[in-house]
């Protein structure tokens, strides 16, 4: 059980990496700057994972699915339209409700079963499915917990006036659009994108952890007013 339990949560990590995971807790974070975003999504997320692997979660899958690539869809466009709009802006105190990061998290596991999900729920034939699946859920949040906590700090550094920060900001904005609309698109065209969502995940992560932390390394240079 406890070697099963460890799997567990390695494949949590791992989904915790998944392209779709990293661009809906960036976009989520322009949307709702908070640095708990990547928590509440993961916990979100691993609540219909817990449900899936006890037997009792398809039929709340199988009926909320078709939301999964719309939502991620409608991600990349609201980050689109932050794109276009500067930083000075005064945030709006009403959020749309895709701004809701456990209820985010919960739609897109519905919508978007991965293989390291799947093999998750194959485990749990092994041990308590219960245990594998809080150990799957804390897989994620550790992951993505980390990249809400790297968002946030980017987006807070961006506002401050940061040269760097607002630089990768930008950048890692447009990747956020790029992904939302090819995954989105992708899964409603019925496009199995599974083969390559572990090294393109990875590939993302490391790109989104290492501009990033050159944002923070970069100290916090003001742009210049005019």
């Amino acid at each position: 059980m406890t070697a099963v339990t460890i799997l567990g949560l390695a494949l949590g990590m791992r989904h915790g990496t998944d392209p779709d995971h990293l661009a809906a807790i960036d976009g989520l974070t322009r949307i709702r700057p908070r640095s708990m975003n990547g928590v509440y999504f993961a916990l979100g997320h691993g609540i219909i994972v817990i449900l899936l692997a006890v037997g009792i979660g398809h039929l709340l899958a199988a009926r909320f699915a078709f939301l999964g690539p719309w939502i991620l869809m409608l991600i990349g466009a609201l980050n689109l339209l932050r794109l276009l709009r500067p930083y000075h802006e005064p945030t709006r105190h009403q959020r749309p409700i895709i701004a809701q990061p456990v209820l985010l998290g919960m739609l897109l596991a519905a919508g978007f079963e991965t293989s390291s999900q799947l093999s998750a729920l194959i485990l749990a034939g092994q041990t308590n499915p219960w245990l594998l699946g809080a150990a799957f859920a804390g897989g994620m949040i550790l992951v993505d917990g980390a990249d809400g906590v790297l968002a946030s700090s980017t987006q807070r550094l961006a506002r401050a006036g940061s040269r760097a920060a607002k630089t990768a900001s930008r950048a890692l904005g447009i990747m956020v659009v790029i992904f939302a609309f090819g995954l989105g698109s992708a899964e409603l065209i019925g496009v199995e994108l599974s083969r390559i969502a572990f090294p393109l995940g990875l590939t993302m992560f490391a790109i989104v952890v290492a501009m990033r932390s050159w944002a923070r390394l970069s100290g916090s240079q003001p742009v210049p007013t005019r």
